[in-house]
């Protein structure tokens, strides 16, 4: 059976013009691996990701952590490449070669100049497609994972983040954590992760978008070159993504309060709710109401907590969409005989903005803020392409930065009002890492 993805020829069409006098252009190959590109003339490097859409979101639990895991051992050696080698060709040309894995995407890039992009393309198709995966590998790498783990529950701002995914989602994918767990990542075998890879990492799937000084149709010769082996491949159908289960995007939390005692000099904490997924068109709103309620020196937030009280050194709002799901929240950091206070002003400060108290001065400063954040964050080669190609493996699409401008411009008082009055009415959770034994939060929620 042919991938669903799959076409005759490879089609070619310009998407946008991008800032700066350049262009947007998506090409898809045979077989479906599409390859995106954005032109910079003015600069002299190039970057180059490739976006497999798995993550942790994609794993039973007896693979918790699979995703993460294969990251660290694609860079372990191919067919081809040692692991010095990869490492000693990239080092050659002054190059970057990293990757990251999310809940529901992982990513490999390499940043070099402009006339090194082919040996980066090569490279880079080569770990992604044709890495060995042995045995002496995986428990090599084992080691390096669990000291990963340490690391992150030993950095309580870190941790409280994956126990808040955890309270609001419970015992499902998407709630938890990316890294796996200590037990989950001993247990993984040689077998097991890859047999993850061979049924995952497949090209049909696969987006290649490319950022820099760059021609077009000579990266579509590049990458044809790279994955010749996989444009054409037969595939079985996909595993289903699993499902966020217990409710809609305004079901209860899992858990409404999770305290993890740690002797800590500082209280972590997070407090929030279900969000709204990546594909609500109220996700501006949201946005311009994250940035007005603690999104920079003149959030509601910041002024409150740290300027007039001086509870704490970092307080913040975020958001994150997924696929069917989202989450908002508020974190802060403060001495733990201060954590009550702390809490009572957020959940003041939240329940204020559901109430559609914040100003049209503050809307207009957070407007500003996601336009200022939006187009200073793409000032690089490697920003662009993350863009462009996070926005083709979740959307299949490429939104110009004009549109996303305009959009952003189009959100009233009204829409973050309403979207206000929606989200911050729902059932929120808090988690707190901190030095607490019996310490009764249930009433701060």
């Amino acid at each position: 059976m042919t991938s669903s993805r799959a076409v005759a020829r490879a089609t070619t069409r310009r998407l946008d013009a991008a800032t700066g006098g350049g262009r947007i252009t998506r090409t898809v190959l045979p077989g479906g691996l599409r390859v995106v590109t954005e032109a910079m003339p003015g600069v002299r490097s190039a970057s180059v990701g490739v976006w497999v859409p798995v993550g942790s979101r994609d794993e039973t639990p007896a693979l918790a952590g699979s995703s993460h895991f294969l990251e660290h051992l694609l860079f372990k050696g191919t067919t081809t490449r040692s692991a010095l080698d990869i490492a000693s060709e990239m080092d050659a040309v002054g190059g970057e070669f990293n990757a990251f894995t999310e809940k529901e995407h992982t990513c490999f890039y390499a940043t070099v100049l402009d006339r090194d992009l082919p040996l980066a393309i090569d490279i880079i198709g080569d770990v992604v497609l044709n890495a060995t995966i042995t045995a002496q590998d995986v428990d090599v790498e084992r080691g390096v994972v669990l000291e990963e783990i340490s690391m992150r529950d030993d950095d309580p701002s870190d941790l409280v983040h994956d126990e808040f995914a955890t309270a609001l989602f419970g015992d499902v994918p998407l709630g938890r954590p990316i890294l796996g767990t200590e037990d989950s990542i001993r247990t993984l075998s040689r077998r097991q992760i890859n047999g993850y890879y061979r049924r995952r990492y497949t090209a049909d799937s696969m987006v290649i978008s490319v950022a820099g000084n760059l021609d077009h149709a000579d990266v579509v010769r590049l990458v044809r070159r790279a994955f010749a082996d996989r444009l054409d491949e037969t595939l079985g159908p996909r595993p289903p993504r699993p499902s966020v289960d217990g409710a809609s995007e305004s079901g209860r939390p899992a858990q409404r309060v999770v305290v993890r005692p740690d002797e800590t000099e500082q209280a972590n904490l997070v407090l929030g709710c279900r969000g709204l997924s990546r594909h609500d068109p109220r996700r501006y709103a949201v946005g311009v109401l994250s940035s007005a309620l603690g999104g920079g020196m003149s959030s509601r937030l910041f002024q409150r907590v740290r300027e007039e009280r001086g509870l704490a050194y970092s307080v913040y709002s975020f958001s994150s969409g997924y696929a069917d799901a989202g989450m908002f929240g508020v974190y802060a950091g403060c001495q733990p005989g201060k954590t009550d206070e702390v809490l009572s002003l957020i959940v003041t400060e939240l329940d204020a903005a559901a109430r559609g108290e914040l100003s049209a001065a503050e809307i207009e400063r957070g407007k500003g803020q996601m336009r200022g954040a939006t187009v200073l964050g793409l000032e690089d080669a490697g920003s662009r392409m993350t863009r462009i190609g996070k926005s083709e493996v979740a959307y299949g699409d490429i939104i110009g930065l004009d549109e996303v401008l305009r959009r952003v411009d189009a959100v009233t008082v009204g829409d973050v009002a309403a979207a206000a009055a929606e989200l911050l009415s729902r059932p929120r959770c808090l988690t707190i890492v901190g030095p607490f034994g019996d310490h009764d939060f249930d009433g701060a929620v």
